[in-house]
C-alpha cells in the first residue's frame, strides 16, 4: 500500500471518529426527549452500540500509530450538541429527533461503507472486518427507527395544544418544503463536485425531481389554506438542519458529498413518513397519495446512491491525487 493510500485510510478513520462522537452527543441526551419509551430504548440500545464503535475506530488509529482528531471531533459534538438543542425547542420535538436520527443512522452507514471500500483498496483486513460489523449495526438501528414513525407522529401530536390537525398538517407540508429546498441547494452543487460521472448523473436526475417535489408540496400548502409565512417560517425552523457541522469538519470530496447526499434522502423520507401519517389522521386523501409517490422517488433516489459506494471511493482517491 503507498504512503498516499495510507494516510487516506487514517482520515478515513478520524471522520468516522468524529462521527461517532456527534453520535454520542446526540444519543446520551436523546431518551429524554424522545416522548415515548419505545423510542428512548431504542436510543439507549444504540448509545451502548456506539460506545463499542468509538472504541474500536480509536483502538484502529492507535495500532496506526494515529490518534482520533481533535478538532474534527470537537466540532461534530458541538453540532450533535446544537441540533439537541434546536430538537428540544420545537413543539413536535419526537417527530424531529426521530427524522434526525434516522438520516444519522444513514450517513455513519454510508460513511463506513466508504471506509470499508478504502480498506479493501488497502488491503487492510482488519478494517474492512470492523468497518462491515459496524456498519452492520448502524443498518439495523436505520431499520428499527424506520418502525417507530408511528410512535414518533403519536408523541408529537400528543404534546400540541390545541390538536387541529389540519393546522399540523400545514406545518409537516411546510417544513417538508424547507427541505425539499435544501435538497435542491445540495444537488445544484453536486454534479460540478463528482465531475462526470454515474453519480453527476444520479444527483442531476433526482434535482428535477426534487423541483417537481417542492411545487407540489407548495401548491398543496396553499389548497390547505397555508401562506407563503408558513414556508418562511419552517425555513427557519430547519435552518439548523443543513449539516453545515459536517461539511465544516470534512471536505467536499465525491465519497463525502455522496454519503451526506444518502443522509438527505433519509432526512426527508422520515419527513414524509411523519407527514404521510398526520394526512391520514387529517383524512386528507390527496395529500396521502402526493406523499406515497413522493416517498417512493425518495427511497429509489437513496437505493441507487447506495449502489454508487465502489464508485464514490474511488472518485475520492482520485479528487486525493491518491494512488493505490
Amino acid at each position: 500500500m503507498t504512503r498516499e493510500l495510507d494516510e487516506q485510510l487514517t482520515k478515513y478513520l478520524t471522520d468516522a471518529h468524529s462521527i461517532e462522537e456527534q453520535a454520542l452527543a446526540q444519543l446520551r441526551a436523546a431518551p429524554e426527549l424522545a416522548g415515548d419509551e419505545e423510542i428512548a430504548n431504542a436510543f439507549r440500545g444504540h448509545l451502548r452500540e456506539t460506545e463499542e464503535h468509538e472504541s474500536t475506530v480509536r483502538g484502529l488509529l492507535e495500532a496506526r500509530g494515529a490518534k482520533p482528531s481533535r478538532v474534527k471531533d470537537t466540532v461534530m459534538w458541538v453540532g450533535g450538541k446544537g441540533f439537541l438543542l434546536f430538537a428540544r425547542l420545537q413543539p413536535d420535538t419526537p417527530g424531529k429527533l426521530l427524522a434526525h436520527a434516522y438520516s444519522y443512522e444513514a450517513l455513519e452507514l454510508a460513511s463506513y461503507e466508504l471506509l470499508h471500500e478504502v480498506a479493501q483498496v488497502g488491503n487492510e483486513a482488519d478494517v474492512a472486518i470492523a468497518a462491515t460489523r459496524i456498519r452492520n449495526d448502524e443498518r439495523a438501528m436505520l431499520d428499527r427507527l424506520g418502525g417507530l414513525f408511528d410512535a414518533g407522529v403519536e408523541a408529537s401530536l400528543r404534546e400540541l395544544q390545541p390538536d387541529d390537525l389540519t393546522e399540523q398538517l400545514r406545518k409537516y407540508l411546510a417544513d417538508a418544503h424547507a427541505i425539499e429546498e435544501q435538497s435542491i441547494a445540495l444537488l445544484e452543487r453536486a454534479p460540478k463536485i463528482t465531475g462526470e460521472s454515474t453519480l453527476a448523473n444520479l444527483y442531476e436526475d433526482h434535482l428535477a425531481e426534487s423541483r417537481d417535489h417542492a411545487e407540489r408540496i407548495e401548491e398543496r400548502l396553499k389548497a390547505l389554506g397555508g401562506e407563503s409565512s408558513s414556508l418562511k417560517d419552517a425555513a427557519l425552523r430547519l435552518g439548523a438542519l443543513n449539516w453545515s457541522a459536517f461539511f465544516q469538519g470534512h471536505p467536499d470530496t465525491p465519497g463525502k458529498l455522496a454519503a451526506f447526499a444518502f443522509a438527505f434522502e433519509h432526512l426527508e423520507i422520515g419527513g414524509y413518513e411523519q407527514l404521510r401519517r398526520v394526512a391520514e389522521r387529517a383524512g386528507d386523501a390527496e395529500t396521502i397519495a402526493m406523499t406515497l409517490e413522493i416517498l417512493g422517488q425518495e427511497r429509489a433516489a437513496a437505493d441507487r446512491l447506495a449502489g454508487t459506494w465502489p464508485e464514490a471511493a474511488a472518485a475520492s482517491l482520485v479528487a486525493q491525487d491518491v494512488v493505490a
